[in-house]
C-alpha cells in the first residue's frame, strides 16, 4: 500500500501516451506537474494555484449546478459561465413579451438580477486523501459485492464523521478504479442570479452545425451572481442576501494569446476512460459506437424531414433535435480520431510492454493472466453490452412513446412494490412531468422514428436477446398498430389511461398496446440482458481496478492521472493549430470577420443582430481588438478537456482569465478514451470578445466596471 500510495502521489501520466496535460487533482501538482507546467511558460506556483491556508484560483472556480464549471470575475461574486450552461434559466424568465434567448438579458442594477430556483454552485475549500480509511476492512473480503458494500459504509461513516463547519459539506469520490479515494470539503451557494446573457444569435452562433466543429464563431457565454447571507456564508434566496465577496476572483487579460502561450483550463470534467484496455475500445469502436450512430442517424433524418416541411414541428422539435444530434456527432468524430490515431494498436503496444514488465518485475502470478482475462470478459459482455446499447437508444432516448411506456412500466412496479397509495403519488407526479413532453410531441414525427428504428432493434440487435414482439416482417404495420391505438400519442390519451384506481389503470394499461409494447422490451432487457450484463461488467470494474493498480506499480515513473469524475481537475497545454485532415491546417484563432462571414440572414443557425453588424462595420471595437485591428472570438489549445469542462476558465501564465472552455474538435473528441496532442483540441471563446459583446455591443459598462482588467505582457497599467 505504501509502494501504491508513493505512486499515487506522483500524478503523471503514461510516456507511451506522450500527453501534455491530463486531468490533473490541483491539490497534487507538486513535482513533476509543476516543472512541466514551468516548462510550457506558467509563471506562478502550484500554491498559487491550490492552498488551503490562503486564497488561490480554486476559490474562484465553483461547480455550476452539478453539470458545468463557472469563475468568479469581481470582488462582487460575479460568474461567468457557458450561454448553454445558463440555457435553462434564460429560457425560464424568457416569455413572448421578455424573450431573453431571442433578444438577450442584461441587468443593469443587482435590483433587476433575476432569481433562479435550484440553481446552485459549489466551492471545494480543501481535498484529503482518505484511501486507507475508506478501504480498512476491504482487503480480507473475498466477494467483489461484499466489497462494494463495505466500501459504501466506511464513506458513510467517515462523510457523518469528517469535522467540518456547518455550513459546509463532504463527499468523497474515488479515483484511479478505486486504488485512491479524496475527500472534498464544499460549499454550496444556493442563490444565484441571472445578470446577463447574449442573444441565442451570438451565444449559441453556428448551433447545431458548427456544434463540434472548428473554425468555431460563437460567443458562448453568460453572467451569473452568487449571493450570500450577511455573514458571507451560503444561504437559500432572500431579497436581505447580498453579493457574495469571494476569496478569490480572476483578473482579465487584454493581452490576448498567440500560438504556443500557456493555456490552463481548471474545472469539472465529467468522465473518461483513458486506461481501457485495447479490447474495450475495439468493442467500442466496432460494434456499440456503429449501432448507436445508426440509430440516430435513423431517427435525426426522419426528424429534419418534418422540421423542414413544417415551422411549428420544427419549434416544438428544435431542442430535442439537438440533444439527440450532439452525441451522434460526438460518436462520429470519437470513432474517427480512434481510427486516425491507431488507438487500438497504440493499447496494443502498451499491453506488449505491460506484460514485459510483468515477468521482468516477477509479477507474473498477481498480473500475469489479466489481459487474457479481459479478452475473455468482453467477449462475454459483447452481445449483451450490444442489446443494452440498442434498448436504451431506441426504448429510453429516441422515441418518445416507448419512453412514456417505460415510465408507466416503472409506475406499474412500483405498485407491486408498494401499494396503492404509493402508486397515487408517483402517478400523480408523473402525469404533471410529461405534460412539457407532450407539449412538444408530434405524433407523425414520433410514428415515424419508431418504424425505422425499432426495424433496427429488431433486425440488428443481438437475436436471442431481442423481444419476439419487435422480430417481425412489417415493421410499418407494426407502427401503424402503436399509433392508431395506443393512448400514449396524446396527453389528454395518456390522463386517461391513468385516470381511476390504481388496480383499475394497471389493468388497463395492459390494453393499450403502446404500454404493452414497451413492457415487452423493458421485461426481455431486465430479465434476459441486464443480469448478465451487470454481473460481467461487475468483473470487468475489478479487474480495471486490479489493471490499474498494475500499471502504478510496474510504471514508477509514469504520468499516470486519474480519469475524470465530476471532480475538480487542472489540465494544462499551450493555444496551437492543429492539421486534421491531409492538405488541412487550422490557425489557432478565429475573427469577428468569421462571424460575419458565416452570417445567413433569418437564418436560425447564422443570423445575427443588426447591432453587432453595425459594430462590425464601423469597426467600433473600443479596446478589444488585437494588434491586427481584428476582434478575436474563439481560439484553441492542447488543454485535456471533456464534458463537465463547459464554462472552466482558460487561464493563462499568471493567472489572469483569457477565455471561456466550451467545446472540442470534432476530430479531439476521442479523447475520452485515448488522448492525441497531435489532434485534440479545446474550443474557448476570447475573454476579449466576452468583454467587447458586454460593453460594446450591450452598453452594460457597469459590469466591466466590477472586473479587474489587466495587461500582462504589455506590462501597462490598469485601464478600460
Amino acid at each position: 500500500m505504501k509502494k501504491l500510495l508513493r505512486a499515487l502521489v506522483l500524478f503523471v501520466s503514461f510516456p507511451i501516451f506522450a500527453q501534455q496535460g491530463g486531468m490533473w487533482v490541483p491539490s497534487l501538482l507538486k513535482g513533476m506537474n509543476e516543472s512541466e507546467m514551468k516548462s510550457l511558460g506558467m509563471k506562478m506556483s502550484v500554491a498559487d494555484i491550490y492552498d488551503v491556508n490562503k486564497s488561490s484560483l480554486k476559490d474562484a472556480v465553483p461547480h455550476f449546478n452539478g453539470g458545468c464549471t463557472s469563475e468568479v470575475i469581481s470582488p462582487k461574486g460575479l460568474l461567468l459561465t457557458n450561454h448553454h450552461c445558463g440555457y435553462g434559466e434564460i429560457q425560464s424568465h424568457s416569455s413572448v413579451e421578455h424573450d431573453y434567448l431571442q433578444d438577450g438579458f442584461w441587468a443593469k442594477s443587482l435590483e433587476e438580477e433575476l432569481p433562479n430556483k435550484d440553481l446552485e454552485v459549489t466551492f471545494i475549500v480543501s481535498i484529503h486523501d482518505v484511501t486507507k480509511t475508506i478501504l480498512e476492512g476491504v482487503d480480507v473480503l473475498k466477494s467483489e459485492t461484499e466489497k462494494k458494500a463495505k466500501i459504501q459504509n466506511n464513506i458513510n461513516d467517515l462523510q457523518k464523521s469528517y469535522k467540518r463547519d456547518d455550513w459546509q459539506s463532504v463527499m468523497i469520490r474515488t479515483f484511479y478504479e478505486g486504488n485512491q479515494y479524496m475527500l472534498f470539503v464544499t460549499e454550496t451557494f444556493q442563490d444565484v442570479r441571472l445578470v446577463g446573457a447574449p442573444p441565442s444569435s451570438i451565444g449559441k452562433y453556428g448551433s447545431d452545425t458548427d456544434n463540434w466543429v472548428w473554425p468555431r464563431h460563437t460567443g458562448d457565454f453568460s453572467l451569473f451572481r452568487i449571493y450570500a447571507d450577511k455573514n458571507n456564508r451560503p444561504a437559500k434566496y432572500s431579497k436581505d442576501n447580498v453579493p457574495y465577496t469571494p476569496k478569490h476572483f480572476f483578473p482579465i487579460s487584454l493581452s490576448g494569446v498567440e500560438e504556443n502561450d500557456f493555456t490552463m483550463v481548471f474545472g469539472y470534467p465529467g468522465r473518461t476512460q483513458e486506461y481501457l484496455p485495447s479490447f474495450a475500445v475495439e468493442q467500442i469502436l466496432n460494434d456499440l459506437n456503429p449501432a448507436k450512430i445508426e440509430v440516430r442517424d435513423k431517427a435525426l433524418k426522419v426528424t429534419d424531414g418534418f422540421m423542414r416541411q413544417d415551422q411549428a414541428i420544427k419549434i416544438q422539435y428544435a431542442s430535442k433535435y439537438a440533444g439527440i444530434a450532439n452525441y451522434w456527432k460526438k460518436w462520429i468524430g470519437e470513432s474517427q480520431g480512434l481510427t486516425k490515431s491507431n488507438a487500438v494498436q497504440v493499447k496494443k503496444s502498451f499491453e506488449q510492454e505491460f506484460m514485459k514488465r510483468v515477468q521482468s518485475k516477477g509479477k507474473t502470478q498477481e498480473y500475469g493472466n489479466l489481459l487474457s482475462q479481459f479478452e475473455k470478459l468482453y467477449k462475454d459482455i459483447a452481445p449483451y453490452a450490444l442489446a443494452r446499447d440498442y434498448f436504451q437508444e431506441v426504448t429510453l432516448r429516441n422515441n418518445e412513446l416507448l419512453s412514456v411506456g417505460f415510465r408507466l412500466y416503472q409506475l406499474e412496479n412500483a405498485y407491486a412494490k408498494v401499494g396503492e397509495q404509493g402508486f397515487n403519488d408517483r402517478n400523480d407526479n408523473l402525469i404533471k412531468g410529461l405534460e412539457s413532453l407532450y407539449k412538444d410531441y408530434n405524433k407523425d414525427v414520433d410514428h415515424g422514428v419508431f418504424n425505422e428504428i425499432v426495424k433496427l432493434y429488431g433486425t440488428k440487435a443481438p437475436s436471442n436477446l431481442t423481444p419476439d414482439a419487435i422480430k417481425v416482417k412489417d415493421y410499418e404495420a407494426l407502427g401503424n398498430e402503436i399509433y392508431t391505438k395506443s393512448a400514449l400519442t396524446s396527453y389528454e390519451g395518456l390522463k386517461k389511461l391513468m385516470n381511476g384506481k390504481a388496480a383499475d389503470v394497471i389493468k388497463n394499461m395492459q390494453k393499450d398496446p403502446g404500454y404493452v409494447l414497451a413492457k415487452k422490451l423493458a421485461d426481455n432487457y431486465f430479465n434476459n440482458v441486464a443480469p448478465k450484463f451487470d454481473s460481467t461488467n461487475l468483473e470487468i470494474e475489478a479487474l480495471q481496478r486490479t489493471y490499474m493498480k498494475a500499471q502504478l506499480e510496474l510504471f514508477p515513473d509514469a504520468r499516470i492521472f486519474p480519469d475524470a469524475n465530476s471532480t475538480l481537475r487542472v489540465t494544462y497545454g499551450k493555444v496551437d493549430g492543429y492539421n486534421p485532415k491531409d492538405a488541412v491546417s487550422y490557425d489557432a484563432v478565429t475573427y469577428l470577420d468569421g462571424v460575419i462571414e458565416k452570417y445567413v440572414p433569418g437564418d436560425y443557425e447564422f443570423d445575427l443582430p443588426q447591432r453587432l453588424i453595425d459594430l462590425y462595420n464601423t469597426k467600433d471595437y473600443g479596446v478589444y481588438a488585437d494588434k491586427t485591428g481584428r476582434v478575436p472570438v474563439n481560439f484553441i489549445g492542447t488543454n485535456h478537456t471533456t464534458g463537465g469542462n463547459s464554462g472552466s476558465p482558460a487561464i493563462d501564465a499568471h493567472g489572469n482569465l483569457i477565455g471561456l472552455n466550451f467545446d472540442r474538435v470534432w476530430e479531439g473528441t476521442m479523447s475520452d478514451i485515448y488522448y492525441d496532442p497531435a489532434i485534440c483540441r479545446n474550443i474557448m471563446v476570447d475573454a476579449r470578445y466576452i468583454l467587447f459583446i458586454i460593453d460594446k455591443y450591450a452598453n452594460a459598462k457597469h459590469l466591466i466596471d466590477e472586473m479587474k482588467i489587466v495587461y500582462p505582457k504589455e506590462k501597462k497599467k490598469t485601464k478600460r
